[in-house]
């Protein structure tokens, strides 16, 4: 019995049953079992069988007397009413060769195993499409957090001593430690909760794209509001995690003094923590999408990326370097704006005044806003795609999805 949920449609509860259209309904898929021999003196098999096949290597001459395959047409595929995989044919493509049967595609991604340049393709092209309900949703959050950062920065670092840190005294230095640590974690609160809102909306949005249907920003707000507070507990949960995990570790040997050992402690929880990150980093859409809890959203995440972790891992961390590039690119003009022309050059690097001044801080705040809009969908959708592609890869997540955008008999044989 196969106990994966179903497809939650966008805005419906969940299916508490079992799922249907599992893997072992596709056609031509046994699930490794043998065909049951031809019972002797049944009436439903004729007298008389064809001899066995013969197999041959790929490239070699069959005998004359072997019966030929059937022809291919044109373009190598036949279309033919009642076959599997929207009701296209495979046809041998050559000597030991078959071509793959084409997927149906109702919205963003075929409805088939992912590569990673489809995920890729299926993030932008969700923006490009619906940017109408991608681009409000990030832009609105992404402005909001870059105001708040612009005035905590401003107003938290203006009262400390501009000198080098050569000419500090012990007590400035611990107050420029500590009103920089504040602002950092001030910071960090206000995006880890702006990217939960546009994590949950954008879930949403990108559900009914994969099915070839738009999403209004109401419609997406409507529909992630019910697990939003549950998504904020997901997060904080697997943030206290890390952070526990890190005090075991690397907090003993930081507190004995022992170098040594507070640096052995950090290379075990850093390897620790990425692979934790992976394990668990399908739980967002699981909780979203199958309206389920944490604790059911976590386990859910580490059944999916089970035997899958490198790939995951690899996506991952290439989605995150081209991010990484793409607010490089936006944000240092800004940056180099704010600074050279309105923040006083390079003096003001050199005194550390452009850490506060106006000038730098909301034309760095302005290539934030930009880049953030671009990066948060293109994150995102890589995440929710990853889960659909894992889904389809282990559950046969497709012909659930094939019936939820309505293409009949998808995946079915029939006459």
């Amino acid at each position: 019995m196969n106990d994966s949920p179903g497809w939650a449609t966008p805005g419906s509860s969940p299916s508490d049953g079992d799922r249907q259209g599992s893997p072992a309904d596709r056609p031509g898929d046994d699930g490794g079992a043998q065909q049951p021999a031809r019972p002797t003196g049944d009436p439903k098999w004729s007298a008389e069988q064809p001899p066995p096949g013969q197999w041959s290597s790929p490239g070699a001459t069959p005998p004359a007397d072997a019966p030929q395959p059937p022809a291919q047409p044109a373009g190598g595929w036949g279309a033919q009413p009642g076959t599997p995989y929207g009701g296209r044919q495979a046809y041998p493509g050559g000597p030991g060769q078959w071509s793959q049967p084409a997927a149906a595609k109702p919205g963003v991604i075929p409805l088939r195993p992912l590569g990673l340049g489809e995920i890729l393709d299926g993030s932008v092209a969700t923006m490009r499409t619906h940017w109408r309900s991608v681009v409000p949703i990030t832009l609105v959050v992404a402005t909001v957090i870059q105001v708040i950062s612009v005035v905590v920065q401003k107003f938290m670092l203006s009262d400390l001593p501009l000198s080098s840190t050569e000419d500090m005294t012990a007590e400035e230095a611990i107050d420029t430690l500590g009103s920089s640590l504040a602002v950092s974690v001030v910071n960090q609160f206000i995006q880890v909760l702006g990217t939960i809102v546009v994590t949950a909306m954008l879930t949403m949005i990108f559900s009914r794209a994969i099915l070839g249907q738009h999403s209004s920003v109401s419609t997406a707000w409507r529909e992630a509001r019910p697990q939003l507070l549950r998504l904020i507990g997901l997060t904080l949960l697997l943030a206290l995690g890390i952070i526990l995990l890190g005090a075991v570790l690397v907090l003993p040997g930081a507190l004995a003094g022992n170098i040594g050992l507070a640096v052995v402690g950090f290379v075990a929880w850093l390897p620790l923590i990425i692979w934790l990150g992976i394990r668990f980093s399908l739980a967002s859409p699981a909780l979203m999408l199958e309206k389920s809890t944490v604790i059911k959203a976590f386990a859910r995440s580490s059944k999916l990326v089970r035997g899958s972790w490198w790939r995951i891992f690899g996506i991952t961390l290439l989605t995150g370097l081209i991010a990484f590039m793409v607010a490089l690119m936006v944000v240092a003009p800004f940056q180099m704006i704010g600074i050279f022309a309105v923040g006083g050059g390079m003096d003001a690097l050199e005194d550390g005044s452009a850490q506060t001044a106006w000038g730098p801080l909301i034309f760095s705040g302005i290539g934030l806003i930009i880049a953030q809009t671009i990066i948060m969908p293109i994150q995102s959708g890589v995440t929710v795609l990853l889960y659909v592609d894992q889904r389809i890869r282990r559950e046969g997540l497709d012909l659930e999805l094939a019936r939820a955008a309505g293409i009949e008999n998808y995946g079915t044989t029939g006459g």
